[in-house]
């Protein structure tokens, strides 16, 4: 089954966010059906840094690779603003698209973009990202490669710009649409009644950000098909990590932390370790 169709279903779709290749074998052996790969994720684990635009086009493309050699559900890729103009979209879609991305979200924020949860953000011009979502549509090899337009406008220039900035997104050709950081349930009630009959709505949970945190149930419920939970993971893994480190110093030994890790068997057998150990050994010289 393929994303569209899997949004054309009534039951919402739950993407769990992941940053390498590792967290997205643990989101679909927990039986995720798609999994996001943040930008966010990936400044905040692979450089220690905020998502202010510090990733790259090419960092991302390779960690896509990455994730969908290990992995079979499809994934949606944070493209943030397509990393420059309309040209640079086409370049980014058609190279994403490669890699294996099975949809790419698109932002209206200028250069250098941010987190759509802090503050400070500046936006395109609706014409510059209108123009931006056509060039991304004409780019794909495939219809079956999604377009999702994002605007970070209720921040900025209010809800009602928002939602206007949106109507001319859904008609320059966006598959779905993301209107960042609604700050009340009410606000997401009528982001559904102005758009849920027309096209896929997508909503963003961040665990104390802009937006009241809303469960998945209920956002089906309100009308909305696609709900990510991108830096969720990071949150978690970071706490863990802090909590494993001040043991692991304090104490000289992980042996008061066993309890919350997996040994070095358990690791292996996550990952798959002898299974592609076995495969290997049928390309030994003279196996049989």
């Amino acid at each position: 089954m393929t994303l569209k169709q899997r949004l054309a279903k009534d039951r919402i779709l739950v993407a769990p966010g992941v940053y390498d290749a590792l967290t997205a074998l643990i989101a679909e052996q927990a039986g995720a059906e798609s999994v996001f790969l943040s930008g966010a994720a990936i400044a905040y684990t692979r450089f220690g840094r905020p998502d202010i635009g510090l990733v790259s086009m090419s960092e991302v493309a390779d960690t896509i690779a990455a994730v969908c050699d290990r992995i079979s559900i499809p994934i949606v890729v944070d493209a943030d603003n397509g990393f420059g103009n309309a040209l640079n979209v086409q370049r980014t879609v058609r190279v994403f698209e490669r890699m294996g991305a099975n949809a790419l979200q698109l932002e209206d924020q200028t250069l250098p973009k941010r987190c759509g949860h802090l503050d400070g953000k500046t936006l395109i011009s609706k014409q510059e990202m209108t123009g931006k979502i056509k060039a991304a549509c004409d780019a794909r090899a495939g219809d079956d490669t999604l377009i999702i337009a994002r605007t970070d406008a209720i921040a900025v220039e209010g809800f009602d710009v928002a939602l206007e900035r949106a109507e001319d997104y859904v008609e320059a050709g966006a598959d779905m649409l993301f209107i960042e950081a609604p700050q009340s349930v009410e606000e997401f009630n009528q982001i559904s009644a102005h758009f849920s009959r027309h096209v896929p709505l997508m909503a963003n949970m961040v665990e104390g950000g802009k937006s009241p945190v809303v469960d998945a149930a209920a956002l089906e419920t309100i009308g909305f098909s696609f709900v990510v939970f991108p830096g969720g993971i990071v949150r978690a893994i970071a706490a863990t990590a802090r909590d494993y480190y001040n043991n692991l110093i304090e104490q000289g030994s992980n042996d008061a932390f066993r309890s919350r890790m997996f040994d070095f068997a358990g690791l292996n057998g996550l990952i798959g370790t002898d299974r592609m150990l076995n495969d290997g050994r049928r390309y030994d010289k003279g196996a049989p």
